[in-house]
This record gives structure tokens, C-alpha cells and sequence, in this order.
């Protein structure tokens, strides 16, 4: 049916000088409220806290984008209620309108593109075509989800009544109360996405976004409400996830967590949802993507300039600040020479600056604390391999890492192993492509990968055997497109979820069946 359609919000051309100006005006507009003082928001209530968080931006760690109030248990406590609350009604409001209501808000983000991107650029570093493909992909989330909740309404039409016997009826209902526990990393899109999943589903939730990027995460919240979407369906309850977050996540009335960030806070949750506690009646739902170890294999007898552009741009695009990043290439002997000659040309072509610059490829990396491990990492990567370019890094006025790339490293070595989360790639030499696709695998992750070969054999070896949620073949292994490549991982990637895909509103309802004889 028509109205189901899907296409994806086309990305913007920053060649043309027209939407470059439009960009520029979108940081004007974002510096018109820098500084500003955000609330809570609990049942649709502002309410400010004794407690408040600076955001800064981390391409001058000197200018605050905005102090957001920090919620601590009481306010915790008054979001479960009001969330509770409100999904009394929420639940039994029809599909349809809740789904109208991300259409919405996918149209009011559109009118508000450049400000939101440009608001990215600011608070999270992004450089401009990356923070204007978060929001092009929030708004992609809004549409697919919104679309797929309208074809679930219909489950009801594949299950069969008996003539003359009894009439069956099926139909999925929503959760409850839902934990959101967002990463800073895309802050509008996977926001979105985790959120507007939730609520379309007709679940309400408590979204608790990551620290550095709690503006973008208000914005988010205007919009739905400008949307139409009630009081009370999302609660705005920013925090300490050490006090906020384990509250929320251990409460007896908490009935699903969707969490997207590290392996080790992945895990804890997975643990503390694990256990029960006193007046809770159903087992948690977790719904975590936990990042990955990707890498990009290279066969031999291929184009070493294009498995090197592969490379480059999938190791550095967002200063390596994607769960998708490559920060492994594993290159086949024959071209290993030609492959890392390439890759130092065009990392070393990579401009690194504010990212408010449009000539700027690169930004800076999240904030001191990651500044600060990507920094070990450099020093430890000096010790187990060959620093091939990069290694210089700069915190005085921003928190800038140039892209820095070891080579000669041993498969099992830290530096290989480890999530660094940054612009830091690490290269292997292997004999064969058998072995490529041992070490591709041996790692504890599963998340993305891409393998650049001109062997169909080995292309169909790697479809079987790369063992990944997302595989690409002869292309980047980022930028996964919502409805076209449903995206999440294996082993301790994340629960093999697949945001943006056909099942993925489905971990947020639960299905019950009705019989009647006639």
C-alpha cells in the first residue's frame, strides 16, 4: 500500500554554496543560546534541580553550550510515577495516532535540520556532513518506525480462525515502562530511534541521555511535544548513571531497557536487570548495542587506492567515534606494501580542526575522559607496533587526536583486541585469505565489517564466515541506512537486535492471543 512507502531524508550538498550559508546560519542560531539553563522534564513539567552538568564544546572545552539539570532519585522516582501513569492511557491510544505523531516530528526535525545538525557540530564535535547525516538518519527512524507499526496493526490478518469452531485473534500489546539509556556518539539519531521505537510501540519510558550531549537530548524532547506526542509519554531525567541510571534500571516497575554505549556498562546492566526484586512480577527486557572491534579484510589482486579509501574513511569519519569505526585492517601480503602507502597519503590528507570549519574532515574526540584513553592507547600501540602516521595530540584548547595508524601489529596484541573508541587504526599483515577471516573473527566482538575483494569465492567465504551483524562487501564499513541495512551485532556487540529493521519494534511489545467459541 502507498501510504506504507519508505524513502530515506536525502543528505545535503555541501558543494553548493546555498546550503553551506544555510549551515552557517544554523550555527548562528545555535550560538544564540549558548549558555542556557535546561530542566527536567517529568510528566511535562520543567522542573530544575540544586544539581546542574556544563556541556562544553569539545572543540574549545572553554565555551558552554548549555547547563542541563541533573535528576537524582526523588525526580528518578517521580518520572517512574508519571510514566507509569501515563502509559494507563498511552497504551490503548490507536496505532495509527501514535504513529502520526513521528510522523510529525519528522517533519518539524526537517525544518529544523541545520539548527539540530549545527547544534551537533557544537556540542559533539561533529563536522558538518557527519552531524547532517544524524539527523537525516533521526528522521529516517521516525518515518520507518512510524511506517511499521501502521503493517503491524495487520499481524491480526496471518492468523487463522476455525469455521464453525472458534475465532482467533492476534495481536502484539505494548511493554510498559521503558529505561532509555543513550549514547553521546549520535546523539540525535540513535536518540531518536531508541525513543520513538519505544513510544510508537506504546510504551512510555524514562530517557536518560549520555552526559556530554544533554542539549541535543532536550531539543529531542521539544519536538516530540511540539509533535503532539502527551505529557507524561517521555521523561526527561538526565543523571549520573551511577545514581540515575542503576536506579532506573534496577526498579521493580522498569519492564524493558533499551541501552546503547560501552561493553562494560552493557554488561552491568544486563546484570542488574537479571536479578529480581521485591514487587516485580515479569523478567526485564534488554535491548543493548555495545559497540565493536570492526575490521576491514583485503584480499589480494584488488585496487589498492580503493581498499585504502575504504579504510581511511571508515577509521576516521567522526575522529573514529563510531561503533561501526574500523580500527582493524587485516590486508593480505601481496598488497600489504602498496595498501598502508595509500592509507598514510590520505590520512595524512585529512584536515583536523574545529568542527565548526567546513574544511575540517576531522574534530575533535568526546571529552578529556576519552581524550585521555585513546592517549594510552597511542602509547601503548607504540610499543607493539610501528606508528606508520599520527600519534600527536593536543588538549589546550580542544580536545583534538590526530589520526594516527600502527602498522605490523600481532593479531593478538591489545592494540587489535582492545575497543578504543577513536581515531586510532591498527593494521596486520596475513599470508592468506583463510587466515584474514581467522583473525577477522578473533576478537570477542561482532558488529560491522567489510571484506574488498575481486575473488567471487571469497566474497561467498566471507558472506558465510565474517562473522558480523553487518557485512559489506567492496564498500566502507559505516554508515548503515535505516530500512535498507537493519543494523546491530553478535557475541558481546549488543543482544542481536537490529535497529532499523523489520523486527525491531517487536522487542518492544509482546504478542497475546484470543480465542473465542462460537
Amino acid at each position: 500500500m502507498a501510504i506504507y512507502s519508505y524513502r530515506t531524508e536525502p543528505l545535503t550538498d555541501f558543494t553548493d554554496a546555498n546550503n553551506r550559508l544555510q549551515y552557517e546560519e544554523g550555527i548562528k542560531k545555535v550560538r544564540g543560546y549558548l549558555g542556557k539553563k535546561y530542566p527536567l522534564i517529568i510528566n511535562g513539567e520543567r522542573i530544575y534541580t540544586e544539581r546542574f552538568v556544563k556541556s562544553l564544546n569539545p572543540s574549545n572545552h572553554e565555551e558552554v553550550i548549555g547547563e542541563i539539570a541533573q535528576a537524582g532519585i526523588e525526580e528518578a522516582k517521580m518520572a517512574m510515577e508519571a510514566a507509569l501513569s501515563s502509559f494507563d492511557y498511552w497504551k490503548k491510544v490507536s496505532p495509527k495516532v501514535r504513529a502520526d505523531v513521528l510522523f510529525k516530528a519528522a517533519n518539524i526535525l526537517r525544518r529544523k535540520k541545520h539548527e539540530i545538525s549545527a547544534l551537533m557540530t557544537l556540542e559533539a564535535g561533529k563536522p558538518w556532513a557527519e552531524a547532517d547525516a544524524d539527523t537525516a538518519e533521526a528522521i529516517d527512524f521516525l518515518e520507518y518506525y512510524g511506517r511499521q507499526m501502521l503493517e503491524m496493526t495487520e499481524i491480526d490478518k496471518k492468523v487463522l480462525s476455525r469455521r464453525d469452531l472458534e475465532r482467533n485473534e492476534y495481536k502484539y500489546i505494548p511493554l510498559g515502562v521503558g529505561a532509555i539509556i543513550t549514547p553521546w556518539n549520535f546523539p540525535m539519531a540513535i536518540l531518536t530511534g531508541m525513543t520513538s521505537a519505544a513510544v510508537v510501540t506504546g510504551n512510555t519510558v524514562l530517557l536518560k541521555p549520555a552526559s556530554t550531549t544533554q542539549v541535543i537530548a532536550y531539543k529531542f524532547i521539544e519536538i516530540m511535544e511540539e509533535a503532539g506526542l502527551p505529557k507524561g509519554v517521555i521523561n526527561f531525567v538526565p543523571g549520573k548513571g551511577s545514581e540515575t541510571g542503576d536506579f532506573i534500571v534496577k526498579h521493580p516497575k522498569t519492564r524493558f531497557i533499551s541501552f546503547t554505549g560501552s561493553k562494560d556498562v552493557g554488561v552491568q546492566i544486563y546484570e542488574n536487570a537479571a536479578k529480581l526484586r521485591e514487587g516485580q512480577i515479569w523478567l526485564k527486557r534488554v535491548i543493548a548495542e555495545m559497540g565493536g572491534k570492526d575490521a576491514i579484510l583485503v584480499d589480494n589482486q584488488i585496487d589498492p587506492d580503493m581498499a585504502a579509501e575504504a579504510i581511511v574513511k571508515s577509521a576516521f569519519g567522526f575522529s573514529g567515534q563510531k561503533c561501526s569505526a574500523c580500527s582493524r585492517a587485516i590486508i593480505h601480503e601481496d598488497v600489504y606494501d602498496d595498501v598502508i602507502k595509500l592509507i598514510k597519503e590520505k590520512t595524512e590528507n585529512l584536515n583536523v580542526g574545529m568542527s565548526e570549519k567546513y574544511e575540517n574532515h576531522m574534530g575533535p574526540v568526546n571529552d578529556i575522559l576519552a581524550f585521555n584513553k585513546i592517549s594510552e592507547y597511542i602509547e601503548i600501540g607504540k610499543k607493539e607496533g610501528k606508528l606508520l602516521t599520527g600519534g600527536t595530540t593536543n588538549k589546550d584548547r580542544g580536545y583534538f587526536i590526530d589520526p594516527t595508524v600502527f602498522v605490523d601489529l600481532d593479531p593478538q596484541s591489545r592494540m587489535m583486541q582492545e575497543e578504543i573508541f577513536g581515531p586510532v587504526l591498527s593494521v596486520t599483515k596475513v599470508k592468506s585469505f583463510e587466515e584474514g577471516l581467522e583473525v577477522v573473527n578473533g576478537t570477542e566482538y561482532g558488529l560491522t565489517g567489510a571484506c574488498i575483494s575481486n575473488n567471487r569465492m571469497h566474497l561467498e567465504m566471507a558472506r558465510e564466515d565474517f562473522h558480523v551483524g553487518n557485512l559489506y562487501l567492496n564498500r566502507k564499513c559505516t554508515g548503515a541506512i535505516v530500512g535498507y541495512q537493519p543494523f546491530g551485532g553478535f557475541n558481546m556487540s549488543g543482544t542481536d537486535s537490529k535497529a532499523g529493521g523489520p523486527d525491531y519494534l517487536v522487542l518492544h511489545m509482546q504478542g497475546k492471543s484470543v480465542t473465542e467459541q462460537l
